[in-house]
C-alpha cells in the first residue's frame, strides 16, 4: 500500500495546520488504495500522521509537533534564544544568512569569508603571494575584474585577525567541503583563542528533505539552531591546523588519511574532506566526481541546457552539495573550451544557463572508461595543493577512494 506525500518543506519551517491537512489528504489516498476484500482494518488518521512525520524526518507525530512548537517558541521569544551581544562576531562563508540573523533578533556583527577554497590552487604560501594566487584564479575562473577580486580578497583576509582574542565569536557552517574548508581556514588562522568561541554546524534539519545549507533556512529556524552551538576546543583548533596543512600539501596522502578517519573531534570534517578528495581525477577516466556526474547527466538527457545540468546535479546527484552556479560554470568550462573537448556548447549568444550542451564523441569515450581525460589536452587544474597537469604524472583516486600515483 503506497501513497504520494505532497508538499515537502524547503526552508525548515513546518506549518502544523498544513501537515494536518496533508495527513487528511493522505488518509483518503490510503483508504482508496486499501483492497476492499482484505480483512485488515482501514487506515486511521493516526497512521497517516505517522507517515507524514516520518516523511519529514521524525519518528512520530508527537515528535514532529514538539519540533514545530520549539521553532514557534523561538520565533515568539527571540530575546530568549538570540542572546548574543553587540560585540559578538558571527562568521559565515557568505552573506546568505546575514539578513535572516537580523530578522531573528541577533545583534552581533556579521563577517563573511567567501574565498572558494574548494576550487583552484590552495598552497602554503606567505599572505601576499597566497592572496595573489587566489586572486588570479578567481578572476580568471569566474571572469571577474582582477582589481575587484583583489580588493575583496584583501578586505576579507584583513578581517581574520579580528578573531584573535575577541570577546565572543560564533562560526556558522554546514557539512559540505566549501563550509568545512572555511572552518579549518578560520581556526588555523588564529593566533590567540577568542575569550569565547562557539560553533554551529549541521548536516540536516528535520523537515527539509534535501538540505543544501543553512542559507536556505528561515530566520526562526536559525534561532532554533542557536541553542545547539558548542564550544570550540583547543583540540579542534589543532585538528584545523593539521587538516589545513594537509589540504595545502602537494601530496594528498595526509589529507586522505584524515578523510578516512571516523574519530575526528570536528565530526563533519572527514566526510567533507572525503568528498573533496573525489575532485581528484579518477584513476581510469581522469575525471573529478563533479565532472563525471555532469557528463552522466548530459549523456542521459541528450541535448540539455547548461542550467538544467546544474539543477539536476544539485537536486539529485551531488552527494554533498557545495557548488554555486558560477562555480559550476567554472568547473565545466575547461571540458568545453579544451582543444579536445568533452562537451559541445551551442548558441553562445544565449546566457550560459540557457546554452544547450551535448557530449562529444571523446566525451562519450571518457565517460565509458575507453579514454582518460588526462591523456588528452585537459587544462591544468588544482585541488587544494595538488597540481594536475595532462600528459604528466599525477595523483589519482582509485576505487577505494585512496590516492595513487599515475605515471
Amino acid at each position: 500500500m503506497s501513497a504520494r506525500l505532497p508538499y515537502p518543506t524547503h526552508d525548515g519551517r513546518i506549518n502544523l495546520e498544513q501537515q494536518r491537512k496533508r495527513a487528511k489528504e493522505l488518509l483518503v489516498q490510503l483508504r482508496a488504495a486499501a483492497a476492499p476484500d482484505q480483512p485488515a482494518p482501514l487506515p486511521r488518521l493516526a497512521d497517516a500522521q505517522r507517515l507524514i512525520a516520518r516523511d519529514l524526518g521524525f519518528a512520530s507525530w508527537p515528535k514532529l509537533k514538539a519540533h514545530i512548537d520549539a521553532i514557534e517558541f523561538a520565533a515568539r521569544h527571540p530575546q530568549f534564544v538570540a542572546d548574543d551581544e553587540a560585540n559578538t562576531q558571527h562568521w559565515r562563508c557568505g552573506s546568505d544568512i546575514k539578513h535572516s540573523l537580523h530578522l531573528a533578533g541577533f545583534t552581533g556583527a556579521f563577517y563573511m569569508f567567501t574565498d572558494p577554497l574548494s576550487m583552484g590552487p590552495v598552497r602554503d604560501l606567505p599572505p601576499e603571494p597566497y592572496q595573489a594566487m587566489r586572486t588570479d584564479y578567481i578572476s580568471q575562473a569566474y571572469g571577474l575584474e582582477r582589481s575587484d577580486v583583489q580588493r575583496r580578497m584583501a578586505d576579507e583576509y584583513n578581517q581574520l585577525p579580528l578573531l584573535d582574542g575577541c570577546p565572543r565569536a560564533v562560526i556558522w557552517c554546514e557539512a559540505d567541503a566549501y563550509d568545512q574548508l572555511f572552518l579549518i581556514r578560520l581556526l588555523s588562522s588564529l593566533n590567540r583563542m577568542p575569550q569565547r568561541l562557539e560553533l554551529i554546524q549541521t548536516d540536516r534539519v528535520p523537515g527539509v528533505q534535501r538540505f543544501i545549507g543553512i542559507g536556505q533556512l528561515a530566520p526562526d529556524v536559525l534561532a532554533w539552531l542557536w541553542p545547539q552551538r558548542h564550544p570550540v576546543t583547543e583540540a579542534m583548533v589543532q585538528l584545523a591546523h593539521q587538516a589545513w596543512a594537509a589540504y595545502c600539501a602537494p601530496s594528498p596522502q595526509a589529507w586522505a588519511d584524515l578523510a578516512h578517519r571516523q574519530d575526528l573531534c570536528l565530526p563533519l570534517l572527514a566526510p567533507a574532506l572525503l568528498r573533496q578528495l573525489q575532485e581528484l581525477p579518477g584513476l581510469n577516466d581522469g575525471l573529478s566526481l563533479t565532472e563525471r556526474l555532469s557528463l552522466q547527466i548530459i549523456a542521459e538527457f541528450g541535448e540539455v541546457p547548461f542550467g538544467r545540468v546544474f539543477a539536476e546535479l544539485m537536486a539529485k546527484r551531488e552527494p554533498l552539495p557545495y557548488l554555486g552556479d558560477m562555480m559550476f560554470h567554472a568547473v565545466l568550462r575547461p571540458l568545453i573550451d579544451s582543444p579536445t573537448p568533452l562537451i559541445s556548447e551551442a548558441q553562445p549568444e544565449l546566457a550560459w544557463p540557457q546554452r544547450p550542451l551535448e557530449l562529444t564523441a571523446l566525451g562519450e569515450q571518457v565517460l565509458s572508461g575507453q579514454a582518460n581525460w588526462l591523456d588528452q589536452q585537459a587544462p591544468e587544474r588544482w585541488v587544494g595543493g595538488v597540481r594536475i597537469k595532462a600528459g604528466q604524472g599525477h595523483w589519482a583516486l582509485d576505487k577505494t577512494l585512496h590516492p595513487t600515483w599515475r605515471a
